[in-house]
């Protein structure tokens, strides 16, 4: 059989592999939800596992929101991804190219054929850069930045301390996007510095949304209704962000007429925040894991209960690419890992699968420096809180330590271990 030289890194030099490899488990994506997932099932005794994962590098992406706010460091939210493959378990470090799940078989991006007898499928979710007209152009200028880049997240703290006063613009995009309150978190933390340092008063700040509403569990909705509107924001929903110009620091937005038609309505800013525009990664789109047409298209189908394919039992998914009608967040993912894990293992042993996971999800919304509202929620809206000696439906201190020094311990010393 031919061999072929294949980066697999399990936390040791590279070796050579063969062109086919076979796996017990293979795990698709080496981020939060496969690396949980990985480390849960190494811990329950499987040991024939790989996962499929091109970047050397881990982040923990949470923290990029206080570094555009000039409250943490980038360089401690990223490690090796190398520290964090469980022991014994393969690394193949290349992208995944093509699911053939009747076959069995995920192809890389060198050719390499991996079978498996069970996949868990967690590739996460790609940012739609080019999907904005002119985005890329504008990010090069010092007028625009994204907290959803780790190069970027510094240059939007440079991009607010510079700002002398104008339009500060921030948007969100009309698709899914990682932790949907972090277009908001980078605002609001933005029109506080402006207050403290005495430009808020000769600052217009916009929320250019293509959502409907801030937030769509109501009793938080509520909250940050009032945190709106004690910075004076000017919110503008179903404006949909699709070109920008940057030579003119113009943002232009597709917005709905009455008639059911669009509409363009054209923004000036002198500083922009943008949210880019995202997506399942390209290979599920078009592969036969994910819905092909209607509402949830592109995205992996699981059943949102048990986290098991309705059309493949041998498949599991979760995390951000998974069709799971609950908000892309590492903390949704925490509490997906375990019901995955059990359910694989019974599908493993013959059984059906009996954990069920209610769609827990909690999105820690930074409303100012040392403010943050802790919004916990399920699938049917209902508020879900952790701390219940405590009122987390308002804005509070120690919510904002907790985000800052409590949740990077948490993530990096127990959920990627298994442990939490």
């Amino acid at each position: 059989m031919t061999t072929v030289e294949t980066a697999l890194v399990p936390a040791a030099p590279l070796v050579v592999v063969r062109a086919r490899e076979h796996f017990r488990v293979l795990l698709i994506g080496g981020g939060t939800a496969g690396i949980t997932v990985a480390a849960r099932l190494r811990r329950q005794g499987v040991t024939d596992m790989a996962i499929i994962e091109p970047s050397r590098k881990h982040y923990y992406q949470p923290l990029w929101t206080l570094v555009g706010a000039g409250a943490a460091r980038a360089e401690d939210s990223v490690r090796e991804e190398a520290d964090f493959i469980p022991k014994g378990t393969r690394w193949i470090q290349e992208r995944a190219e093509e699911v053939d799940p009747v076959a069995r078989e995920v192809r890389t991006s060198s050719g390499l054929r991996v079978s498996y007898d069970y996949l868990v499928v967690a590739p996460g979710i790609q940012l739609d850069w080019d999907k904005v007209r002119g985005l890329r152009e504008a990010l090069k200028t010092p007028h625009v930045s994204s907290n959803y880049d780790f190069e970027l997240a510094p240059k939007t703290w440079r991009m607010i301390q510079d700002f002398r006063g104008g339009t500060a613009l921030f948007t969100h995009p009309s698709t899914p996007v990682k932790c949907a309150g972090a277009p908001q978190k980078i605002m609001y933390l933005a029109a506080d510095y402006l207050r403290r340092t005495g430009k808020r008063e000769r600052s217009k700040i916009i929320f250019g949304s293509g959502g409907k509403a801030l937030f769509g569990v109501q009793p938080f909705a509520q909250v940050l209704q009032g945190v709106v509107e004690r910075y004076g924001i000017d919110t503008r929903f179903q404006h949909n962000l699709v070109e920008v110009r940057g030579p003119q620091r113009e943002a232009l937005f597709e917005v709905p007429r009455e008639d059911g038609g669009k509409a363009q309505a054209v923004i000036p800013y002198d500083i922009l925040h943008v949210t880019p525009p995202q997506s399942a990664p390209d290979f599920i789109q078009r592969g036969p894991l994910a819905w092909q047409e209607g509402p949830n298209k592109g995205w992996v189908k699981a059943d949102k209960f048990t986290l098991q394919h309705p059309d493949y039992p041998e498949v599991f998914a979760l995390g951000d690419a998974s069709d799971l009608p609950t908000s892309r967040t590492g903390a949704a993912i925490r509490k997906q890992a375990p019901v995955l894990v059990e359910n694989l293992l019974a599908v493993m042993a013959g059984r059906e699968p009996q954990a069920r996971y209610d769609g827990y999800a909690s999105c820690p919304l930074t409303t100012g420096y040392g403010k943050l509202l802790l919004a916990e929620f399920d699938y049917e809206g209902k508020p879900t809180p952790s701390f219940p000696l405590i009122n987390t439906f308002q804005e509070r201190r120690d919510m904002w330590l907790m985000k800052k020094y409590g949740l990077p311990r948490l993530y990096w010393g127990l959920m990627l271990r298994g442990r939490a």
